[in-house]
């Protein structure tokens, strides 16, 4: 995400590197290559000047104050500036009203569908019940998709294959949605290669008619400064409420997200990233500026890991961990615990640190296939009783796995050293450590 920025942000950087203090010379080399760095990641030339101008002003004369050097005191005046153009804030939705009604707009191709579906998987999350509506007419496939994303996640779709009527669509799902004790709508309504009168007079019209709490304005992250200027168009027609940022997993530009709040002036609210229905978070724009500069997000890691790992089943383990009592079986539920969480790079990435090593480094989403056959190819007694695995036992399981002995007897031996270190981390080391990362109870 953003890696081509991040790295070339982090080589501008250097001009500040031994430096004593903070001058207009080093100043102004910084700003140069930052400048040029928002402009290779298709910000608006405008906004990349009147940010570099902030940064400057905010930059020069600075005090270098407790050993802080002259480059982290300019990574912070970026980082804050990179928050506040991006928003500043989270940006929630409103969903006071009972039903809230979503409609959902955008170019077609920019993701539209799959966010619906995805959106509607992330209300049901929180305790809401959501009625997705199939308002394209002019795509067919459209209403499939949508009603193949709804039976994948147990969310009910209102299809009318029949009616050629957007407006009358959306009128009608209201109707059913009052009437089956569904509190939001979420309305995927069509959109077009390019911006075009129909499209922008239906989508008005849906608008006017059923009167949504939230108009969710969809953006390819990857066709950057042209999505800026869609935005544009369709917020100067129908006042959307928020931006959704999808296809990030893609993007190593940022074009969009750096510049779309500047230009229409409305949040953010959402990001999404793969195919994958449980990829939708709300958008942060300081923990988007964290990520932008290579220190990670460990706030929305420690966020996705509570809200995948059952509370009560995470102190069972605790106290197994402290007993030395962590087994296969252990292990093997926890991989699939991280496996929920989603795209295990992305996931890394989150780590401080961690997003430059994984540069060129391709982690497929099956890494832990190899260990989840050696733990699946023993017993349940096996599993439940390392000490059990005697040479003929091993032989056995290298044959289930498609591994050989030298795999399976290395792969027990880093079970082994795993299971002293999180021994060690869940003691009063591990207790400390936690209690100072953003979002966990002490």
């Amino acid at each position: 995400m953003f890696n081509s920025l991040s790295e070339k942000l982090e080589s501008a950087f250097k001009h500040l590197k031994g430096q004593a203090r903070i001058n207009e010379l080093n100043v102004a080399n910084t700003l140069k290559d930052i400048r040029k760095a928002l402009l290779d990641a298709d910000v608006n030339f405008k906004i990349a000047k009147e940010f570099t101008d902030s940064i400057k002003e905010k930059a020069i004369g600075a005090k270098v104050i407790n050993a802080i050097s002259p480059g982290q005191l300019m990574v912070k005046i970026v980082q804050d500036e990179l928050t506040a153009l991006m928003g500043n804030e989270a940006s929630l939705m409103d969903l006071s009203k009972s039903p809230t009604i979503i409609l959902v707009a955008g170019l077609q191709g920019s993701g539209k569908t799959t966010f619906s579906g995805k959106l509607a998987n992330y209300l049901k999350a929180q305790k809401k019940s959501p009625l997705l509506v199939a308002a394209d007419i002019y795509r067919p496939a459209a209403m499939d998709q949508l009603t193949l994303l709804g039976e994948q996640i147990g969310v009910d779709v209102f299809v009318e294959r029949e009616n050629k009527n957007a407006v009358s669509i959306a009128q009608n799902a209201l109707v059913y949605a009052k009437a089956n004790n569904k509190n939001v709508i979420i309305i995927d309504t069509a959109g077009r290669l390019a911006v075009d009168e129909v499209m922008m007079n239906e989508v008005a019209a849906i608008k006017n008619e059923i009167q949504p709490q939230e108009i969710l304005f969809v953006v390819d992250s990857m066709t950057g400064q042209d999505a800026v200027n869609t935005a544009k168009v369709f917020n100067e027609r129908l006042d959307f409420t928020g931006v959704v940022l999808t296809k990030l997993d893609g993007d190593t530009r940022g074009g969009a997200a750096l510049s779309i709040k500047y230009t229409v002036n409305k949040p953010i609210k959402f990001m999404s990233s793969g195919e994958k229905l449980d990829t939708l978070t709300v958008f942060h724009p300081e923990r988007m500026a964290q990520r932008i500069l290579g220190m990670g997000d460990i706030t929305s890691l420690v966020e996705k890991a509570q809200s995948q790992f059952d509370e009560a089943e995470a102190k069972k383990l605790e106290k197994r961990i402290r007993k030395n009592q962590f087994d296969f079986e252990d292990f093997l539920t926890q991989i699939q615990q991280i496996k929920k969480m989603g795209n295990l790079k992305d996931l890394m990435g989150m780590i401080p640190g961690m997003g430059k090593g994984l540069k060129d480094v391709d982690i497929k989403d099956d890494a832990f296939k190899g260990v989840e056959a050696i733990i699946q190819s023993m017993t349940i007694i096996e599993r439940r009783n390392p000490d059990l695995l005697s040479p003929s036992r091993k032989e056995r399981i290298a044959k289930g796995s498609g591994k050989n002995i030298a795999e399976i007897n290395a792969f027990i031996k880093q079970f082994e050293q795993m299971k002293q270190m999180m021994k060690t981390m869940n003691g009063p080391m591990g207790a400390a450590m936690a209690s100072k990362m953003p979002g966990m109870r002490k």
